[in-house]
């Protein structure tokens, strides 16, 4: 081991430089105290039982051919085997990698092909699409029972591997072995896959404790993210191994809401659309409240609580009226809303992905969350810049996290070196070539402006800039975001522009807020497409296009917008998995749509915004 190498100073008092080692200190903290938990606690995992499970679960792969420098591919739910099964495979010195629960046979036979792994874990709603890749797989583990020609997880546990010496081998494990793949999610191509080492993945905890995220065993935490995502894989997988963070998982990512009451983390990551979810639902529970005094009351104490916000980000103090005003409703609403939520304890809400809307900020703040915004990607292991509880800035993300360097090239692109930063891309030289150059700054492709201070504001993807027919460079996730932060009734737009004469957009309806519409106007029974072309939605769309317009530049501004009548899921053809935009894929599809927006004679689906 080298002095170059970044160890953590684990609570057991010793140093630790790679996840297993860890692991086997936090195992060591309170051994009885429950690691791993399902929503309602139908199953509870404790640190000791943990610890068994990976050691039997390590001699099973070990069985079945898995050691050093293999991968493992794993294709599950948010549930605890994922753990069980990753942990085990990182402590064979393996290379566990996960697959997007919406990925088709064609792009797991990718992920496999590119991986190489022979050994995949997963279960019987994902049998057929894994078999069905075709790819030539020596064993397929089921962690949810038997199938013809799979084992079950069950099967590889009691079946270890002669003469195994499972403490030998973890203690081989080093630094700049591989600890996962993390394969983007294409939104401009196939997934490239990003190598992260256990050396990254120790220097983004040790980051994330001195910044944004100062968690430890006494922590809750809820993975409902995909583990193929970046996000739920360190922040909140890793944690755990590394600091004793105790996870409950949430198999449906639809029924975040309803698991927070039972899971009451301390500390919670989302992105901006999950956020905006969570206030969407606070606003269906109080439009139905039949109590008018109580409606009134939550409205009330809600907007004091945004005026507040809005005077503490301003610098200019409370004053003594709305400093009382702010107590009362804190005692009689606010406290009392946190609890219902199950965030009543929270104290790291976090967000990140994509820029959250400033009203949006305003609304949690409001709440009583103290939100950090945290900037970051696959590449960087997670979070590389942060804005700090106490001084939240909209708009902004913050400064770069303890150890890593942040420059802005001649272009503006956001370029960043450090030991959180990726070695590069599986099998793909010349992008990483491209990606990072000699001196190891990590060209990210995103464009940005630093404040006097050091602090990040992100503009928007360099290769996404819009530019003009007049040569205007124009970033387009301002324009969405100016829109969907003006209606949760908003769930997608897409910002149309690139050697046009002016801005034009595809607006996608969030298909629960269009349910909860129609109620209002007794159209239960009508679908998306229907409902998009409502008169009373349509209204509703143009108010919000015209109310971002009001924040938004003359040649940023949405002249027509069309209400596409579908809607988009998380890595269908519009989306990826994490609800990133597939731009070129769009303009594809909706091309005839595209072209309708800057026609002459205005077609019937198409909105003028004066």
């Amino acid at each position: 081991m080298t002095t170059t190498d970044i160890g953590y100073a684990h609570k057991s008092g010793k140093t630790v430089y790679t996840v297993p080692e860890a692991f086997q200190e936090t195992l060591t903290l309170r051994p009885e105290q429950v690691a791993l938990r399902t929503v309602g606690g139908t199953q509870r995992i404790t640190w000791r039982e943990f610890g068994e499970r990976v050691r039997a679960i390590a001699a099973g792969l070990a069985k079945l051919g898995v050691g050093r420098g293999d991968t493992v591919g794993i294709m599950l739910t948010n549930r605890p085997e994922f753990n069980l099964v990753d942990t085990a495979a990182l402590h064979l010195g393996a290379t566990p990698f996960s697959v997007y629960n919406t990925s088709s046979a064609e792009q797991i036979a990718h992920l496999f092909t590119d991986a190489a792994n022979k050994v995949v874990v997963t279960e019987q709603v994902f049998l057929d699409k894994v078999t069905g890749a075709g790819v030539d797989l020596a064993h397929v583990v089921l962690v949810d029972g038997a199938a013809t020609g799979a084992l079950s997880l069950a099967d590889v546990e009691a079946n270890p591997a002669a003469d195994f010496d499972f403490d030998a081998t973890w203690r081989a494990v080093e630094p700049d072995d591989l600890a996962t793949l993390i394969y983007t999610s294409g939104t401009t191509g196939p997934p490239k896959g990003v190598e992260v080492t256990h050396r990254n993945v120790i220097a983004q905890i040790i980051a994330l404790i001195n910044g944004p995220l100062p968690v430890g065993i006494d922590d809750r935490a809820v993975s409902y993210l995909p583990a193929a995502h970046v996000a739920d894989r360190i922040s909140c997988h890793a944690i755990n191994l590394v600091t004793g963070v105790q996870v409950t998982t949430v198999p449906d990512p639809r029924e975040i809401a309803a698991a927070l009451p039972d899971a009451r983390p301390t500390t919670f990551f989302g992105v901006p659309r999950v956020w905006q979810k969570i206030k969407t639902g606070i606003e269906a529970k109080l439009a139905a409240e039949p109590s008018g005094v109580k409606k009134a009351l939550a409205g009330w104490a809600i907007e004091t609580g945004m005026a507040t916000a809005r005077a503490d980000l301003a610098g200019k103090g409370r004053g003594p009226i709305l400093s009382v005003q702010h107590t009362l409703a804190e005692a009689l609403v606010l406290s009392k809303l946190r609890h219902a939520m199950g965030l009543d304890e929270l104290h790291v809400p976090a967000s990140g992905a994509a820029p959250i809307p400033p009203e949006t900020l305003e609304y949690f703040l409001g709440l009583g969350f103290p939100m950090t915004e945290v900037w970051g990607m696959s590449e960087t292991t997670g979070v590389g810049t942060f804005t700090e509880k106490a001084k939240p800035r909209p708009g902004s993300v913050g400064r770069p996290v303890d150890g890593m360097e942040l420059r802005l090239d001649a272009d503006g692109e956001v370029l960043v070196r450090g030991p959180i930063v990726t070695r590069g891309y599986r099998n793909m030289p010349e992008r990483t070539a491209e990606a990072i150059d000699d001196e190891g700054w990590l060209h990210t492709g995103d464009v940005g402006t630093l404040d006097p201070d050091g602090y990040l504001r992100i503009v928007d993807r360099k290769k996404e800039l819009i530019i003009s027919e007049a040569g205007k460079n124009i970033a387009p996730s301002n324009i969405e975001n100016a829109v969907k932060a003006a209606s949760s009734l908003v769930g997608q737009v897409v910002a149309i522009g690139d050697a046009r004469p002016f801005i034009t957009a595809l607006i996608v309806l969030d298909p629960d807020v269009a349910m909860l519409r129609a109620k209002e106007f007794g159209a239960t029974d009508a679908d998306v497409a229907t409902l998009a072309t409502r008169t009373e939605i349509v209204d509703e769309v143009r108010a919000a296009v015209r109310a971002g317009n009001v924040k938004l530049s003359r040649v940023e501004q949405i002249k027509r917008f069309t209400i596409v009548g579908s809607a988009w899921e998380p890595g269908g053809d519009e989306l990826t998995p994490k609800m990133s935009l597939k731009r070129t894929p769009i303009a594809r599809k909706y091309a005839a749509e595209i072209d309708a927006l800057y026609a002459k004679d205005v077609s019937d689906r198409v909105v003028e915004v004066k």
